[in-house]
């Protein structure tokens, strides 16, 4: 690997994934190649799960990384169910309410028979939503993201659709390509561990579809946004205000020389 791509942070070749007891699906967006076949830097730009169940061991591994910032997208239930307050760490709140959730235990209780199809659907609308109603949101974490390039951390609760859109506009921003972003977003499947408690009497390939990440989910904001702005890059120019100035300030903290 080339120099310039090790992380200042680590003194072995940098890992995609980072290993804690206390959250799945952590992981740094380093080395990605985006604009001018510059490489996103290492140990800067993380996403995960949600952060509460951070062991002291874990504290001490995200010190080491250096993260001192968060972008927590969860709904205020959620965050309220599962707060957490680190010293290190400083918490900025881009509440995203959740719906799919709530929508699919509304139609179990209706009687409403819930299938994978019906679920895939649920999904795909809660993706549009990312672009149709959230936007002010993710504005607000790419303001944030330009404020410095401390290391940071974004998260949801589990780390897969809020925070899989905002990586793929992250990414984009970057220069990334739309085969790397997806790949990005894929991850997940294999690093996401699932919760143990039970949703209602929600089926195992319900839950499978719930708990999982799919290219048509990613796609259906990617769709939407093309509708509206004619590409994502149009979306993050004409919605969220990432102008040629906001991409050459994220170019200059996030990716190498």
């Amino acid at each position: 690997m080339d120099a310039e791509l090790l992380s200042p942070s680590l003194l072995a070749t940098p890992s995609r994934t980072v290993n804690l007891d206390g959250a799945s699906n952590f992981r740094d967006l380093g080395g990605y190649r985006g604009r001018d076949g510059r490489r996103l830097r290492w140990g800067r730009l993380y996403r995960s799960a949600h952060l509460a169940h951070l062991t002291p061991q874990d504290l001490v591994a995200l010190q080491m990384l250096g993260v001192t910032r968060s972008a927590d997208f969860r709904g205020m239930a959620e965050s309220q169910h599962l707060s957490y307050s680190w010293p290190q760490l400083t918490r900025h709140a881009l509440v995203v309410e959740p719906t799919v959730v709530q929508r699919a235990q509304a139609m179990l209780e209706a009687g409403d028979g819930l299938t994978p199809g019906k679920t895939e659907e649920l999904m795909h609308d809660t993706y549009r939503s990312f672009v149709q109603v959230y936007g002010p949101r993710f504005a607000q974490f790419f303001t944030l993201l330009q404020q410095g390039d401390a290391p940071l951390v974004f998260h949801c609760t589990a780390g897969k659709d809020r925070t899989g859109w905002a990586a793929a506009l992250l990414l984009t921003a970057l220069g990334v390509d739309e085969e790397q972003i997806m790949q990005d977003y894929l991850l997940t499947n294999s690093l996401f561990k699932r919760p143990t408690q039970i949703y209602g009497d929600m089926s195992a390939e319900v839950l499978d579809v719930l708990w999982r990440v799919q290219p048509s989910f990613l796609m259906a904001s990617v769709e939407l946004a093309r509708a509206q702005h004619g590409s994502v890059d149009g979306y993050l120019t004409e919605a969220l205000g990432v102008d040629a100035a906001a991409r050459e300030r994220l170019a200059e903290l996030y990716l190498t020389p």
